[in-house]
Formats: C-alpha cells, structure tokens, sequence
C-alpha cells in the first residue's frame, strides 16, 4: 500500500514515510493510491471485535508496512481501558437520530480517538528511525488539546501547537495551557485559526526549513489521522445494525451527520464508505462559517478571509479554508494532478474554485448532503434534547443534530457524530438550559492550574524563530 500526493509530485510514500511527513513534499496531500476494499463477509466478521481489534483491522488495510503484531500492540496501547473507559457508545435520542459517541477519552472531543493512535505510531515510527520530530499544528480549540495530551512527555518530540488568541472556550485553553511538559509549546497567534493554519503550510512548504527543524504534523493533513478515524464509521455502523436480521444486514446502509470545519472527520467517513461500509449520505453540518455548505450547495468553493469569519459559540468550527477538502477534490477531479494544480491556481488568482460543473455528482455520486446550523438553532437544539432524551450535548454536536434532522428518512438510521462533552462549553450551556455542568475534581484542579503560553503576532519570521530556538535536534 503507497501513498501519493494530490499535486502529482514526489515518489510514492509508505504509510510509515507519510505518518512522519506530514504535508506532501510538493505542497499537496497525501492520499492512498488505491482506497482499499473490505468485503461484506468480512466486514460482518468483524462484528464481535472490541475496538481495538477492530482498529488493527481497518488500519492494517492502510499500514501495511508496520508488521500485525506490532500494529496491534499500538492499537492496544492507543485504546486502552484506562484510556478510553467507553469506547464509542452509541446513544439514541429524539427523532430518530443516534448519536455516535466520540469523546470519551482524556480531552472529551472526538480528536482523541486519531490522536491517541498517532501518538503511539509517531513513537514508534522515531524508534525504528532513531528520529525526532517536532510537530507543527494549528488548532480551532479541541486538535490541541488532543495533540497535546497524546505526545507530552515524548522523548524524540516537540510540539508547536498554534491557536487563535481569544477564540477558543476558557475550558479548551486550560487544557492546553496548563500542560507544562518541556517539549509542549503552546503559541497564541493573533488572529483567527485560517491564520495559524496558514503559517502551518507555509513553513511546512519550506522544505529546507523543514528538514532542518525535522517538522511534522498532526493536524488532518497527517493522513494517518484520517486513516484512524475511518475506524469509527466501521463501529458505528456494525453497532447500529446489530438488531437487524442477518441476511440483510449487508444492504442495511445507514446515514451520517458530522459538524466539520476542516473537513477531516467528514473524508474519513467518505473513505470509510469507499471501503465498503454501507452508507447512503454523509450528512455535512456547518455552523456560521459555512464554506463548505455553500460549495456542496452550489459547486463554488470560496474560502473567506480572516475578517470574515465569524466568532461563534460552536469555535472548533470557526474555520473558512478547509485543510482537507484537497483530498475530495482529488477524486472529484477523477485523481487528475494536473487539474488539482489548475483548481489551486484559479483560487490563488480569483479566490475562488468553480467546480459547479460537478454539481450533480456531489449528492448522486459521492452522496454528500450540508446544511448550516446558527447559534440560534444550537441553542434551541440543545434545549430540545435536552427536554426529549435528558442528554446534554455540545453545541457542535447540536449542529450536527440540527442539520440532521432535516435529512431524516424512515427506514435509514441517522447517526450523528459527537464531537465533544458539554462541559468544553459551559457558557453556550448555561445559556440553553440555565445549568451549570459539575465538574470533577480532576477538571477542576486543570482549570484552576497557572498556564504557560506564549504570545505572538501573525509574523512567519517570528514563528521560524522560536521553533528554531526550542526545536528538538
């Protein structure tokens, strides 16, 4: 199994060479060269595996470098007990939807899941090297935390955790801020998460740069994460239709919702469904910032700038430059380099790509539906579950569960992603149901602790400058 980049340069990678790689070497993504393919028999086989075991079989389809014993020992370690207590529960509430829980582990948000993974394979890729790696990430508020709490402590890496000043929940900040691991360097840039994103694959360009600083990357646009998250649609699905009968379980598709910004959460399931998991509709919910809403409504991807995006009360979500949608734009362009490289240059020239040609295939071929979710809508859904079911959800998972509810259809179970626990998110709480959420002493103790960051200006030279000064070598 090889990987190559959406831009058509650079050799073909394995999965070890593009875990430790990050941004593909000519500015692209990088992408399996073929999606693996899993039969029904086999995926109904699986049915009976814990996570776990279900994870070292899904991504054996993608590491096929990193020997099964050894990957299962990662998979172990990755989702363990201690780790995660439950994993992935699946939990129904009102108007048919069944919300897929993702954020039972250490930092309560769904990016644990791939982040846990990563930081085992990181490890053991820099072993096998005798490397080190200094991971370059931006963050809208839960990747992180995520990051953070998956690789402090680590020998062989650095962390270089960008997040926007000001835009992040006070309870997303203590996460990270509080950490005072020596190789954790938390940087509040001043501006919004496109900015920190942006001076990401700027310096991650720079290839001579980043082999000096031996940069890497946690972010989405390290496909392992991807490829770690495809796990969750295999376990939701088999979850979901355990009741049904046998024979038909094969044919039993089932539709989902996923609050994105950056797009990654919502290719996994796009892979996952390529693999052969039967889904009819990937379901894309955007708040405010609804980029991505507005190219699967009209085919026009037009990303906004740091101006024009919004703060909001669901922030994981306040991005206008999807990071991943390179990735589907690949396949939407029949895998072609040449027109992803014509795509990039249209948005460099005009701000905007016009794919509008292939607007019919968005929903019938690939089976993508969106819809946008205000503040207005989280709060009254967050209210209404509330008041039907007794759960309390977050208002990015409101988004997913206010945008779902419109594609609702009998006889397809419509999952929704949970994306973090509410208390991230006391204030949009507090405002929906008057409650303040209890916290455990744990929580507490984290949110009281002094916090170390360091304060910067949207300047790349600054940025080069403090990773060169703390940078592991």
């Amino acid at each position: 199994m090889h990987y190559i980049s959406t831009r058509g340069g650079g050799e073909p990678r394995t999965y070890v060479e593009t875990l430790l790689e990050g941004l593909a070497s000519d500015g692209g993504l990088s992408v399996p060269a073929s999606l693996p393919t899993v039969s029904a028999e086999e995926l109904e086989s699986w049915r009976e595996l814990d996570y776990a075991e279900l994870a070292t079989e899904v991504l054996g389809r993608f590491a096929t470098d990193i020997p099964r014993e050894d990957l299962a020992a990662l998979c172990r370690a990755a989702y363990a007990p201690e780790v995660f207590p439950t994993p992935v529960p699946l939990r129904a509430i009102d108007g048919g939807i069944t919300l897929v829980g993702l954020s039972e582990g250490p930092t309560l948000a769904f990016k644990d899941m791939a982040m846990q993974f990563l930081g085992h394979a990181l490890e053991y890729a820099l072993e096998r090297t005798d490397g080190v790696l200094n991971i370059l990430g931006a963050t809208s508020g839960d990747t992180g935390s995520a990051a953070e709490h998956a690789l402090r402590g680590k020998d062989r890496i650095g962390v270089f955790m960008l997040s926007p000043q000001g835009r992040m929940s006070p309870f997303q900040r203590a996460q990270m801020y509080s950490l005072q691991d020596d190789n954790v360097h938390n940087i509040a840039v001043e501006g919004v998460f496109d900015d920190c994103q942006d001076l990401v694959k700027r310096l991650s360009g720079d290839l001579t740069f980043k082999q000096a600083q031996h940069l890497g990357a946690v972010n989405s646009i390290n496909l392992a994460r991807i490829t770690a998250q495809v796990v969750y649609y295999f376990w939701a699905w088999l979850r979901a239709t355990d009741a049904v009968p046998a024979p038909r379980r094969a044919d039993s598709a089932v539709s989902v919702t996923v609050p994105s910004g950056n797009f990654g959460n919502i290719l996994s399931g796009y892979y996952a469904k390529g693999m052969g998991v039967p889904i009819r509709r990937l379901v894309l919910a955007a708040n405010e910032n609804n980029v991505l809403d507005e190219f699967f409504r009209t085919g026009v991807y037009r990303p906004r700038s740091a101006a024009e995006t919004l703060a909001t009360s669901s922030p994981s979500m306040d991005i206008s430059k999807a990071s991943n949608f390179e990735r589907f734009v690949y396949d939407l362009l029949d895998r072609d380099p040449s027109r992803v490289r014509a795509a990039w240059a249209e948005l460099a020239e005009t701000g905007a790509i016009d794919l509008s040609a292939e607007l019919s295939r968005l929903d019938g071929e690939f089976g993508f539906a969106s819809g946008t979710s205000t503040h207005e809508d989280r709060v009254a859904t967050i209210r209404a579950v509330h008041a039907a079911s007794g759960e309390v959800i977050d208002p990015h998972t409101a988004d997913g569960v206010a945008v779902a509810r419109r594609f609702v259809e009998d006889g397809v179970p419509m999952l929704v992603l949970e994306t973090a626990k509410p208390e991230k998110f006391a204030d949009t709480i507090h405002e929906a149901l008057g409650i303040d959420l209890d916290y455990s002493p744990e929580l507490r103790a984290m949110l009281d602790a002094p916090q170390r960051v360091t304060e910067m200006p949207n300047d790349e030279q600054a940025l080069r400058t403090y990773i060169a000064e703390h940078a592991r070598h």
